[in-house]
């Protein structure tokens, strides 16, 4: 009897080893160095700034996002973008929504083109569909889903439009599209997992209806924000931590360089704001074990294979924060309880409120900016 249980348990001890080491995952894990993780310290000292924010209904929806401000009339309306598609349009005085179209994916970055330009449509970067023109009668049309080489576009991020009409946006992943992914969140972990570099910006322009890559062997590309003059952009790379410049103009031109690296979370979308400011959402705080495994690709595959409750996952913690265009810290508001849960970003279109996207909340959330001091 004791036999029959010993190789019993042996069986399954090494039917167990066979699948942790050899049951094929959709990863295949490349091996880098993550920068030792300061943490909540120094200018990212935790505060409570963040809590119990004022918040607008967006209907029976989750994850707004983004968010992009349109006057009409003597309003400045509020849009949202959404997981089920849906684009919410808010009057923030009176308190209503309504749904003003539908995307058929998942609409992520959200900015209106300028006047003369695309009808000054709502461009939306839709993690299924590519980069969309929403008219204001909700009719969507799709600007492009490929580069010019025919390179499909799987998980459009984020977006935003020089005054010339040219739209520069991620495209965060060409492997682990969200879509086949299932959602956006699980193809951001398997990107991150991997750590690949397979993201890229692109930009589309709407003159000649081009596609090209602008930058690429980016892990996980997120945020795109305009420079000054669009002498450049800021984007977000999530895989990094880091805060990236590429110029497009001047000597400079063509170069990419870090303006603030090492941040304490992933960082997720990245928006101008007033006075020279951009706004930054830190989605979760970062991952102690992925850190740790960060160059032993053969454990991230392994725990690939663990059940999905014991992998690396995201955590609720609200935190967005504000830089110049050179990585200086202006403001950062936290809410370590995570009341407001990943948390994706800040807009700041002027009418005294910083917007707060969120990749899981069911409304969405303000901050009262006016008597604040940057």
């Amino acid at each position: 009897m004791l036999k029959k249980i010993f190789f019993a348990t042996l069986f399954v001890i090494v039917l167990g080893l066979a699948y942790l080491t050899l049951w094929p995952v959709p990863i295949n894990p490349v091996a880098w160095n993550a920068p030792k993780n300061a943490g909540y310290v120094g200018q990212f000292a935790p505060n409570m700034k963040l809590a119990n924010l004022d918040t607008l209904a967006i209907g029976d929806q989750h994850g707004p996002e983004d968010v992009a401000a349109r006057v009409e009339g003597a309003i400045m309306y509020i849009y949202t973008s959404t997981q089920s598609g849906d684009i919410i349009r808010i009057d923030p005085v009176a308190g209503t929504h309504e749904i003003i179209a539908n995307t058929g994916g998942v609409a992520l970055g959200l900015q209106f083109a300028p006047p003369g330009i695309l009808g000054g449509n709502l461009i939306v970067a839709d993690a299924h569909k590519g980069l969309l023109s929403i008219d204001d009668n909700g009719a969507v049309s799709v600007l492009t889903d490929k580069t010019d080489e025919s390179s499909p576009i799987l998980y459009a991020d984020e977006l935003d439009i020089a005054a010339d009409g040219k739209i520069y946006f991620s495209d965060a992943s060409t492997k682990f599209g969200a879509e086949a992914a299932g959602s956006t969140l699980a193809g951001s972990l398997l990107e991150l997992m991997e750590h690949g570099k397979t993201g890229r910006i692109l930009v589309y322009n709407p003159a000649d209806k081009t596609t090209k890559t602008v930058v690429d062997n980016l892990s996980f590309p997120n945020g795109v924000a305009m420079c000054p003059d669009d002498a450049c952009i800021l984007f977000a790379e999530t895989g990094t931590y880091s805060i990236k410049r590429h110029w497009l103009t001047g000597g400079k031109a063509g170069a990419t360089d870090t303006v603030i690296d090492n941040l304490p979370g992933f960082p997720d979308n990245l928006n101008k704001g007033q006075d020279g400011r951009y706004w930054i959402g830190l989605t979760s705080p970062r991952s102690e074990a992925l850190d740790n495994l960060s160059a032993k690709p053969f454990m991230r595959k392994l725990v690939q294979r663990l059940p999905a409750s014991m992998r690396p996952k995201a955590v609720n913690y609200g935190f967005v924060f504000a830089i110049d265009m050179n990585g200086k810290v202006l403001a950062q508001y936290q809410d370590p309880s995570g009341g407001y849960p990943l948390t994706t970003g800040g807009t700041e279109p002027g009418d005294g409120w910083l917007y707060i996207g969120s990749l899981g909340a069911d409304v969405l959330g303000r901050k009262d900016l006016r008597g604040e001091t940057f």
